[in-house]
């Protein structure tokens, strides 16, 4: 019986999902070439002309978006060449490079306030204290949007301030103390959503008391962002994130004790697996790239 490479993506994506991976887009990706190819490929088998025909599609799509294509093929072809020699293994960035650089936008706090007062604006009985404190705590904690949305009511402790995620990246599980200037918007948001939904189970709910789901809020949000000025592209709603890594550390960097040893607080509080990944917030203001480069020349004229 002949093999299918939909029945091959699928031992591979199980494979790699057992380590931990979850393979969310990658995952939608290869499904897709595996009924490319179990609808044009005759042999059965992972081609050149067959990945390039795959990744190539649609012909009007920009290059980061077939090069995308290409290394999720290029991954699942290192797999099948062990159980099948015959695979033709892609080469390397025939597409140029799948990941596009991109520079985060850095809400200042004057920003941050036009989103809330947009939010506030919103109609509906509930649904502008949900996107206003939901902006709220994206800002104050850095927290991941997933997160934030995955977050039940009992994880939510607005007596000793903590937040319990569950889950998030890789899998990983961690307690996000909160500032006390978070907790009375949080707790006025908390009565208002029990007085509307009393049996919810998630923290922040849409207008039907249900999980407040992403694209929802993509969608708010992209409304949202238009009280903003800015320049090239439309800032996200994951800056939020980056902003609040950034002012941290331009802040710990002000300081007398400045940054050096804190780093890794700031990795653990906000959920990287490791701290390289929070480095890379240093590239993101031009001040705190100054900032580190001053430092390490003073560091270098200290030793002997």
């Amino acid at each position: 019986m002949k093999t299918t490479m939909r029945s091959r993506v699928r031992a591979y994506l199980a494979q790699r999902r057992a380590l931990g991976f979850r393979l969310r887009s990658e995952g939608y990706l290869l499904q897709s070439f595996a009924r490319y190819a179990d609808r044009y490929a005759s042999q059965g088998r992972l081609t050149h002309k067959l990945a390039i025909a795959w990744a190539s599609l649609p012909k009007n799509a920009d290059r980061h978006r077939w090069a995308r294509r290409w290394e999720a093929v290029r991954r699942l072809a290192k797999y099948l060449i062990v159980v099948d020699p015959k695979t033709e293994m892609p080469p390397r960035h025939l597409f140029g490079p799948a990941k596009q650089p991109y520079r985060p936008f850095i809400y200042s706090a004057q920003q941050i306030g036009q989103l809330l007062r947009a939010a506030r604006r919103l109609p509906g009985q509930l649904r502008p204290w949900t996107y206003q404190t939901l902006i709220g705590l994206l800002a104050c904690t850095g927290l991941r949007v997933s997160e934030a949305l995955g977050l039940n009511i009992a994880e939510v402790d607005l007596q000793k301030g903590l937040l319990l995620i569950r889950d998030s990246k890789f899998h990983q599980t961690r307690w996000v103390p909160l500032h006390p200037t978070a907790l009375a918007p949080l707790k006025a948001y908390s009565r208002r959503r029990q007085r509307c939904f009393p049996l919810a189970e998630r923290f922040f709910t849409s207008k039907r008391g249900t999980a407040l789901a992403y694209s929802t809020v993509q969608v708010v949000f992209s409304r949202l962002r238009r009280t903003l000025a800015h320049g090239g592209r439309p800032p996200r709603i994951h800056d939020l994130r980056h902003a609040h890594a950034c002012h941290v550390l331009q802040r710990w960097q002000a300081s007398r004790r400045g940054a050096a040893g804190r780093v890794l607080i700031l990795s653990r509080y906000l959920g990287h697996q490791h701290i390289r990944h929070t480095y890379w917030y240093l590239h993101a203001l031009p001040e705190l790239l100054a900032g580190a480069g001053k430092r390490f020349e003073s560091d270098a004229h200290e030793k002997p």
